[in-house]
C-alpha cells in the first residue's frame, strides 16, 4: 500500500454529527448497516451537533478528546465518520488518534471493493479508489515529500510523492481506456438489441430493496442475494419472455444510496448506462421501510444525474409480506396505465406473491401502442407476410376464395409502420378488418 499508517482493526468507533440540512449526515441506522456490510464491528457511536464542521478536525476539540478516550477504552483500530472528510481533516484526526480514520466515501468504496466479482466491476472500483486516493496521497508519504540533502543524496530526480502521483495518473488513464472499451461493447450490444426490436427493462432502486431477489424470481438466474447493503455490485442481464411482447432483456443494476459518491457514479457510468438506455425502469422499493419516501427521492436524484429520469418508470413495492393485511395489486392512473405494483419477491416460490401482476403491468406498458387487427394480404405481399411471421406477430391466418391471405396480427404500431415502409405498402392496401376488442387494446396506426 501507499500509506505508512497504523494497521486497521475491525473494532470501529462511529462518528455521526447533526449538522445544518445543507451538509447533514445520513441516517445513523443506515450508517451502522454500511459498517456491518463492510465487515466492521461497531462498538460505540459518538454523536453530537455543530452549526458547521470544524476546519481542522471536523468535530470540535472537546469531541475529539471524547473520541480519543473511546478509541483507547475499546482498543479500536478504526474510526469511521458518517460524513465526507477533507484530506487534511482525515490526516489531522489520524495524527491525534493514532489509528485508521475513514470517511463515508472511503467506507462505501471499501464495500464495493469487497463485492466486485467481474473484471469490469473490479476495474470500476479500482478507478474510483485511485481517484479518491490521489487526493490523499501526500499524507502517506510525508516522510518522503522532499529528497533529503547531503552527500550522495543531491540530484535532479523527482520526489517519491511526484513519482507515485505519476504512477497513479498512468494507472487511472489505463483503467479509463479499458472501461471506455467496455462502454463501447455495451453500446454495440444495445444497438444490436434495438435492431432486433428487443426491449430492455432495468431494475433500479435503493440498496437492499430486494432488486436481486426480484430478478431471481423473474429469471431464476441465481444471482447472489443477501440481506445487506450493496449485496449486488456487478450487473447481470437475462432474456425473459413477456405476454404480448415476446423476448425482452432484464438488467439488474447496482443499488443506489444517499449521497452516492460522485466518483462511483462516474466510474460506474458504463454500467449505469444500461439503466439510462432502457425502454422501461422498474423502480424497486422496500415497501415497509420507514424511510421509503426518502429512498425514493434519493433514487430519483441518481437517475437524474445519469440522465435516466425521463424514461418510463413502474414503481414496484416489494416485501409486502412484512406488511399486515397487504395483498398484491396493480395501481393504475386515470387512463388505466399501470403506475405501481405491490408484490413479494421471496426466495421460495411458495412465499412469492404478485409476480404475475408485474408481468402483466410490464406488458401493458411495453405494448401501450399496439396494433391488433385482421388484415387481408394480396398474393404479391408474401414478403410482408414473411416479415410478420418472423416478428411472431401472426395470431392466425386463412385463405380467401379470391386468393388473398387473411391474417390476424398483433404487434407494436412502430414495428408495423417500419415494415410497411420497407415494403412500400400503404396501410389501406391491407383491407383492415377491426377486431372486436376493447378500445384500449385496438389502436389505429
Amino acid at each position: 500500500m501507499f500509506f505508512d499508517r497504523p494497521d486497521s482493526g475491525e473494532l470501529a468507533i462511529l462518528v455521526h454529527l447533526e449538522l445544518p440540512k445543507a451538509v447533514a449526515a445520513d441516517d445513523p441506522r443506515e450508517f451502522e448497516e454500511l459498517v456491518l456490510s463492510a465487515g466492521g464491528d461497531p462498538v460505540e457511536m459518538l454523536t453530537g451537533a455543530r452549526s458547521a464542521p470544524h476546519s481542522k478536525y471536523f468535530i470540535g476539540t472537546g469531541k475529539l478528546d471524547e473520541l480519543l478516550q473511546l478509541v483507547r477504552e475499546h482498543d479500536a483500530g478504526l474510526v469511521i465518520f458518517n460524513h465526507e472528510l477533507s484530506p487534511s481533516q482525515e490526516r489531522n484526526i489520524e495524527k491525534e488518534l493514532e489509528c485508521r480514520v475513514l470517511d463515508r466515501t472511503g467506507l462505501i468504496l471499501d464495500i464495493f471493493a469487497q463485492r466486485a466479482r467481474t473484471h469490469e466491476g473490479k476495474l470500476q472500483v479500482e478507478l474510483a479508489q485511485l481517484e479518491h486516493m490521489s487526493t490523499r496521497l501526500i499524507r502517506g508519504w510525508t516522510h518522503l515529500e522532499r529528497q533529503k540533502g547531503g552527500i550522495g543524496l543531491r540530484g535532479p530526480g523527482e520526489t517519491q510523492l511526484e513519482s507515485d502521483r505519476r504512477l497513479l495518473r498512468a494507472r487511472i488513464k489505463t483503467i479509463g481506456k479499458r472501461l471506455e472499451k467496455v462502454r463501447k461493447q455495451r453500446e454495440q450490444g444495445r444497438r444490436a438489441r434495438s435492431r432486433a426490436d428487443i426491449p430492455t427493462v432495468s431494475l433500479v432502486g435503493y440498496t437492499n430493496a430486494g432488486k436481486s431477489t426480484l430478478f431471481n424470481a423473474i429469471t431464476e438466474a441465481g444471482v447472489y442475494v443477501r440481506d445487506q447493503l450493496f449485496a449486488t455490485l456487478d450487473p447481470t442481464m437475462r432474456r425473459i419472455n413477456l405476454p404480448d411482447v415476446g423476448g425482452a432483456v432484464l438488467a439488474d443494476t447496482v443499488g443506489f444510496i444517499s449521497n452516492l459518491p460522485h466518483r462511483l457514479v462516474e466510474s460506474f457510468r458504463a454500467t449505469l448506462e444500461e439503466a439510462a438506455s432502457a425502454d422501461l425502469l422498474l423502480h424497486v422499493i422496500d415497501a415497509p421501510a420507514d424511510e421509503r419516501l426518502h429512498n425514493i427521492e434519493q433514487v430519483d436524484l441518481v437517475l437524474e444525474e445519469i440522465k435516466a429520469h425521463q424514461i418510463p418508470r413502474l414503481l414496484v413495492y416489494n416485501k409486502i409480506d412484512l406488511m399486515e393485511g397487504m395483498a398484491p395489486r396493480i395501481d393504475r392512473d386515470d387512463l388505466g396505465k399501470p403506475v405501481a405494483v405491490w408484490l413479494s419477491a421471496r426466495d421460495s416460490q411458495e412465499d412469492r406473491a404478485g409476480i404475475e401482476l408485474l408481468f402483466k403491468a410490464i406488458s401493458d406498458l411495453l405494448t401501450d401502442d399496439m396494433f391488433h387487427e385482421k388484415v387481408s394480404l394480396s398474393g404479391d405481399m408474401g414478403s410482408l407476410r414473411a416479415r410478420l411471421h418472423r416478428q411472431n406477430a401472426v395470431l392466425g391466418e386463412s385463405y380467401l376464395p379470391d386468393g388473398r391471405c387473411e391474417i390476424e396480427i398483433r404487434l407494436p404500431q412502430v414495428d408495423l409502420k417500419r415494415m410497411l415502409s420497407a415494403e412500400n405498402i400503404d396501410l389501406q392496401d391491407l383491407a383492415v378488418q377491426p377486431q372486436q376488442d376493447s378500445d384500449d387494446e385496438r389502436l389505429a396506426v
